[in-house]
């Protein structure tokens, strides 16, 4: 009881803290050139969501160009949500494990995504207006592995960071290719969303073939 009253006061407080001196720190960002420093902050905004991260990869992007922008941008989301990840998982685990099966649909729900997980956090990474908090959380509660967490949420990051370190980038180069960005990436995401869908159908089938 007393670690995850400590645990969820010390994540309240450095968030709070982020959340006051947040637009300091995102001007810094912007004015900055020291790399390191700045993946450190970006790993700590994502860990700490009280600045919205696309916000925060738009700057990032704007001051360090679409590719390095989209780098430092991605290990700091990916950082971030590994490292929340773990925060949940120590502190939380057994009782979001018992509230996750508490009841039945839930817990059947939760059992479908721990025995395709590798796939599904894939997919949902790839829909950037899926909350990354509400993903992490879930995973970290879930019996889902590190390992498998770790590869998928982190390789399903990359467009969307990517997109960010790119949007700000033309914003102070060439807004002209906002549209163009934007639309090649709702494209993306249409295909995807088709693929997950398919894919969700096969599951369904060979579920309904094994019933039977």
């Amino acid at each position: 009881m007393y670690k995850k009253l400590g645990l969820a006061l010390l994540y309240a407080g450095i968030a709070y803290l982020l959340y006051v001196y947040g637009q300091d720190i995102l001007a810094w960002v912007e004015a900055s050139n020291h790399v390191l420093l700045v993946t450190f902050i970006s790993i700590c905004l994502a860990l700490f969501p009280v600045i919205p991260y696309p916000l925060v990869g738009g700057i990032i992007g704007a001051a360090f160009g679409p590719l390095l922008g989209g780098v430092i941008t991605w290990i700091g989301s990916a950082a971030g949500s590994i490292l929340m990840f773990l925060f949940v998982r120590y502190g939380y685990q057994e009782w979001g494990n018992r509230l996750l099966h508490r009841h039945n649909r839930l817990g059947q729900m939760t059992a479908l995504f721990e025995n395709h997980a590798f796939l599904t956090i894939l997919f949902f990474r790839l829909i950037p207006f899926i909350p990354s908090f509400i993903i992490n959380v879930y995973s970290a509660l879930s019996r889902v592995s590190f390992i498998a967490y770790a590869l998928a949420s982190s390789l399903g990051k990359i467009p969307a960071m990517l997109l960010y370190a790119m949007v700000g980038d033309s914003l102070m180069t060439e807004p002209r290719n906002i549209v163009v960005t934007i639309g090649v990436y709702g494209a993306f995401i249409s295909l995807m969303l088709l693929i997950y869908r398919i894919w969700l159908r096969k599951q369904s089938l060979k579920r309904a073939a094994s019933d039977i």
